[in-house]
């Protein structure tokens, strides 16, 4: 997954001129603090909306705008979702405007809600959803230093993983990039909470195995880490295009049914000459 985040990374995309404002990033919880029901989190780039009970909604932000005083975030489509926020005092109103509202009535008609800050946090929100509403954040600095040259979007993965500040990337520390990304592809695609209590269990587990896999196989010099060097081995800067005129193509089918399979499929290539 990390190989496949890179890869992803370096394709260019545009990025937004400015995020949503700092005032109302961070969480917030509604109907009130004393029993709350729904947690909404805002990043510079995205919101998610954490219900106790019912579906959750993760909102990734392609453009922010403002219009009348509430500042619209719009995600992806030709007929986009958007959230629009403003504060109110020392809370904040959230509207989801109809997908056929036009622009120039926004935020619509459509029911406002009405969140707070809270002095202590509810211990369950975050113990459910703390280590992904931190990999929010983390992929959006990844993205902010990708789109461009391969080196500095590998530092900016590295940096983002490495909790220890050691230059390198332990099996724990993979592991929890990977228990992250799980959490915002379910909350993304609607789960509920106990669909994301379980993701990030399996995700524990496998993530860790998936960790520990990915690590010996970037990890060259055998020191159970990735540093900086190995990460950045043949993506920066690419490869020469330095080869071997001799020889002639050998089949490549076998080669895509596996790693495992890899030397095999070039041995009975080879053979097959």
């Amino acid at each position: 997954m990390i190989r496949a985040l890179v890869a992803a990374m370096l394709v260019s995309v545009p990025a937004l001129a400015q995020g949503t404002p700092e005032a109302l990033r961070g969480s917030w919880f509604g109907p009130d603090c004393a029993a709350p029901r729904s947690m909404l989190h805002i990043t510079a780039r995205a919101a998610a909306t954490l219900p106790l009970e019912g579906a959750a909604a993760l909102l990734r932000f392609i453009a922010i705008d403002e219009a009348g005083g509430w500042t619209i975030g719009s995600g992806e489509g030709a007929t986009p979702p958007r959230l629009a926020l403003r504060p109110a005092g020392e809370g904040l109103e959230t509207v989801e405007p109809s997908r056929k509202t036009r622009d120039d009535r926004l935020p619509g008609g459509a029911p406002v809600t009405i969140w707070h800050r809270c002095p202590t946090p509810p211990g369950s929100f975050a113990i459910l959803h703390g280590e992904g509403l931190a990999f929010m954040g983390t992929l959006e600095r990844i993205e902010a230093g990708c789109g461009g040259p391969a080196e500095p979007c590998l530092a900016a993965l590295l940096a983002a993983g490495d909790l220890t500040g050691d230059g390198l990337l332990s099996s724990a520390e993979v592991a929890r990039l990977l228990r992250g990304a799980a959490w915002v592809v379910a909350a993304q695609g609607g789960a509920d909470t106990q669909t994301l209590a379980m993701t990030n269990g399996a995700a524990g587990l496998g993530g860790l195995l998936a960790a520990r896999l990915l690590v010996e196989s970037l990890d060259y010099d055998g020191d159970g880490r990735i540093s900086a060097a190995e990460l950045r081995q043949d993506r920066a800067p690419l490869p020469s295009g330095a080869g071997d005129a001799a020889g002639r193509p050998i089949p490549t089918e076998g080669m895509t049914e596996g790693a495992g399979l890899l030397l095999r499929g070039v041995m009975e290539g080879v053979v097959s000459r």
